[in-house]
């Protein structure tokens, strides 16, 4: 049973900073098939960077070139380091995990909230 724990949310003013970190239970394998999510009020959750199988990382295009998504394997944690935000990046992140590298995200944090302001 995987355990997953964000934190590093908070307020910031447009166009400033963040880091997200995400610690996992398990330390193999920690760093593939792990992804972030985030969901608005009223909207459907959204994907928003991901590691895949083979350690290639995606985003959504909202996010890329702004968003990066890493990991330190030593310290079993997934980042996710936020810049020039924007009040659209106002959400509640939650990273997630496909277990056993399965299709599904299955496994999720608790979420941390971002709240960007002009």
């Amino acid at each position: 049973q995987r355990q997953l724990v964000e934190s590093g949310g908070g307020s910031v003013q447009s166009g400033g900073s963040l880091r997200l970190s995400c610690v996992s239970s398990e330390n193999t394998y920690s760093n593939v098939c792990v992804g972030w999510f985030r969901q608005a009020p009223g909207k459907e959750r959204e994907g928003v960077a991901h590691i895949g199988n083979t350690g290639g990382t995606t985003y959504a295009a909202s996010v890329k070139g702004r968003f990066t998504i890493s990991q330190d394997n030593a310290k079993y944690t997934i980042y996710l380091q936020m810049n020039s935000l924007k009040p659209e990046d106002t959400a509640m992140y939650y990273c997630a995990a496909r277990s056993g590298c399965g299709p599904e995200y299955d496994q999720w944090g608790q979420g941390t909230q971002v709240t960007v302001s002009s």
